[in-house]
Order: C-alpha cells, then structure tokens, then sequence
C-alpha cells in the first residue's frame, strides 16, 4: 500500500489494498495521492451528488475515456446520479455551415459515445447538462455545509458562496474519482479556516454595477483568494431572491474566471456572511475599493482581438454561464421593448440564448418562448465556449454579455445595452 500522511479508516484501507479490485484500488490511491498533494487530513463522505465538468466528446481525451469505459466494463457507477456541463453542438438551434459541421465533428468525433458511457457511470439523465447544474429546473440542488466535489468553476463558486455548501474548485476527473468512491479529500473550502476572507472589497459605487464587470475587477484583485464584499447589499438587497441570485451567478462566474476565486461573502446577504458577519476575515485582510472609475479602468482593459475593431458584431452570445429561467424573461421583454422602439420585429444577426435543457423544457411551456422566439432570437442548451473552440467560429465576430466567454475566447465583451443596440440596430456605439 502507499505511504500517506492522510487518516483513512479501516474500509479505506481495505480499498487501497484491493478488497474491492484493481480498478477501485487505483481510483482511491489516486484520490488519496490528490489529498496528499494538498495535505488534506483524511476523506469526507459526499453529501451530494457531483458535477462532471467534462461534458465534450474529443478525442484528446481517449486516455479519460478508458477509465470510464473501464468502469462500465465492471459494472462500477458513481454513488449518486450526476451532472454535468454542457454539451458543445446543437445545429436545430445553432446554424453552422457545412464546413463548420465537418470541424465541430473533428473536434468532438466521440460525444455520441461519450455522452452513453456518461449515463453508463450514473448521468442523472438525458436533460443532466448545464454549468449551472443548482437550477430548481436541473436538480443537482445542495443544502447548506453540504459537502461536495464539483468542478465547473461557475457552480462551485455559486454552491461555495450562494448555498453555503462546501466544495474545492476540485480537478477535472478528479471529481468523477470522488464521485465513484462516494468520497473527497478534507482541505481548502471543506474546513472553517479555509472559508476565511483574504480580503475586504468596499463596493463604493454610485449606481448599481454590473456583476460580469463587477465579478472581473475582484477576480483580477484577489486571484485565488476569498473576498468579504461590503456595499453590495445596497443595490442587490439582504435577502436571495431569484434577482439577487441571478446577479450573483454571474458576478460570481466573472470572479473564478477572471481570477481563480472559488468563494466569496457577501455582507448581510450571503449565509455565511449573515451568520458569522466580519469573523470570517483574517487578521491583516488586504482592502481593495471599487468605485465607478475603478470599474471604468477595468472595462478599458479588456483586449479587443477582432481583426477591425470597428467592423460590426456578426454573433451575439447570451448565457454564460447558463441563463436561468427569469432572465429568459426578462430579455425576452427587453428584445421586444427594443425592437418595437426601432420600429423593428426581428433581430438583425443571430443572437443566441444558452440555458439547460431542463429550462428551455418549462420555459417552452410558458407564454415567454414564443414571444422570444417571435423576436428572430435562438434559444439552445450549447456551452458558448465550446462554440468558440471550433476556428471557423472564432473567426466570426461574435459579442457577448458574459466575462466568462470574453475571457477564455475572442469573443468581444459588451454590456447589455451595447448588445441590445448590436442585434436590434447593427454596430456597436
């Protein structure tokens, strides 16, 4: 057996020493050789189920693949039904040329399979595909001091920070291995001291800020780091309604994407933070203010990596992470207060909405989905950075509200008025 400076329990041992066969005897040696890298005291049991954050079929990634078709092969599933992110193509809701299909089935040649061996090692179900697995809709819902292993930074920021659960930004398959033994290393966010804030963020602004550039200007500032945000409640309020929640999905998503940050408090709003106030900042925290100019300096830094930067967008991108069914709403009234102000009834380039499938099935029976769809706007469950994976898209001009997509892609970031004015009038201000 190997040495390991981590407690385990008879049962584990057991494991590590093949009661249960070679292939769980390799998934729990790999699992405790993790914890040990981060000096992690012993294994936790999960309390809820994982989420998978490779949900895309490349064939790069045949290496991963054989380990789970290894589990198939013996029978071996997670101990909870899981989730996982979303699927990379939907060409009924996403139009793709001809030579752009060719590409996307080069880079994903294997999702069909894929996405069976996923259902054979414990996929929730057919419709289990989001970033934003904690929607009512999706059903992957933590309680709070939950302990899990998920890995999409977007929802282990949101669990972290918005729930109140506990999980590290855990590797992927590393996730799937503590997912299959029912099981995770005890470190980092797990413990009390590792959910203390690094920093103080005093939010002076005049006007309400928008959480991708709000989240962007923290994840840049404090990296890894957990912030202790004061000044938010003024413009989101002290309780987690569906608006509140949907802001802080998305400021949430800037800050591990821009950064690395996997949790944050939010003063008088988040539950840690309600409950356990400013003893949850460590002696010495580092300040940082954010006012409306700091917020200007951090727009005007973003790179602009079109060829022209003053051509017109050709593709607009909304939902990254997924959108949730209330913002489906509210754009859907947005778009047609817009359009009916330009003297306009559809949009003028494809203009894209992503949510999971679970969403758009309650959302298509609602009063929304055709009003939207009136709109000339798509509506689809793709992941918009996978879109962006395939260089025959990336080479179009593509816009986006979300700071996530802006950073891992060369889509262009706009707020909401600036793509608002793109889809319905052309250009951009």
């Amino acid at each position: 057996m190997i040495k390991t400076n981590m407690k385990l329990t008879p049962e584990e041992i057991d494991i590590l020493n093949g009661s249960q066969g070679e292939t769980m005897r390799k998934t729990m040696e790999t699992l405790v050789r993790y914890g040990d890298a981060y000096h992690a005291e012993c294994l936790v049991p999960l309390d809820g189920a994982i989420h998978v954050v490779c949900s895309f079929g490349m064939p790069t990634l045949r290496p991963f693949f054989k380990i789970m078709e290894q589990y198939v092969a013996e029978g071996i599933k997670t101990k909870l039904p899981f989730t996982a992110d979303p699927r990379p193509m939907d060409y009924e809701n996403v139009e793709a040329t001809e030579k752009e299909k060719q590409v996307f089935n080069m880079i994903y040649a294997d999702q069909e399979k894929y996405e069976e061996t996923l259902r054979k090692v414990g996929l929730k179900d057919k419709n289990a595909f989001s970033c934003a697995c904690y929607f009512d809709e999706v059903g992957n819902i933590p309680k709070r001091g939950d302990i899990l292993a998920w890995a999409e930074s977007s929802a282990v920021v949101y669990a972290n920070s918005v729930i109140g659960a506990r999980t590290n930004r855990t590797s992927g398959v590393m996730e799937l291995f503590s997912g299959i033994v029912g099981k995770t290393p005890k470190f980092g966010f797990l413990t009390d001291e590792g959910r203390k804030a690094d920093w103080i963020v005093e939010v002076k602004t005049a006007k309400k800020p928008r959480p991708q550039v709000l989240g962007s200007a923290i994840g840049m500032k404090v990296l890894e780091q957990v912030p202790y945000i004061r000044g938010l409640d003024r413009w989101i309020g002290t309780e987690l309604t569906s608006d509140a929640k949907d802001f802080l999905k998305d400021m949430g998503a800037a800050t591990a994407s821009n950064g690395a940050v996997g949790l944050y408090h939010v003063e008088h709003l988040t539950p840690e933070a309600k409950d356990f106030g400013e003893s949850l900042i460590r002696p010495n925290a580092k300040t940082y203010i954010i006012d409306d100019a700091e917020l200007e300096r951090v727009v005007a830094s973003y790179p602009i990596m079109w060829k022209n930067v003053d051509d017109s967008p050709e593709i607009a991108f909304v939902g990254c992470p997924h959108c949730s069914f209330v913002q489906l709403c509210e754009w859907t009234q947005t778009l047609e207060q817009a359009l009916k102000e330009a003297g306009k009834e559809k949009v003028i380039i494809p203009t894209i909405f992503t949510t999971a499938p679970d969403v758009i099935a309650e959302f298509k029976k609602s009063e929304f989905y055709p009003r939207l769809m009136a709109t000339g706007a798509h509506l689809t469950y793709i992941c918009p950075l996978m879109y962006m994976s395939n260089p025959l898209c990336s080479a179009k001009r593509v816009i986006t509200n979300s700071n996530k997509l802006r950073t891992y892609s060369v889509a262009r970031y706009v707020d909401d008025a600036e793509l608002i004015h793109a889809v319905v009038k052309g250009g951009l201000h």
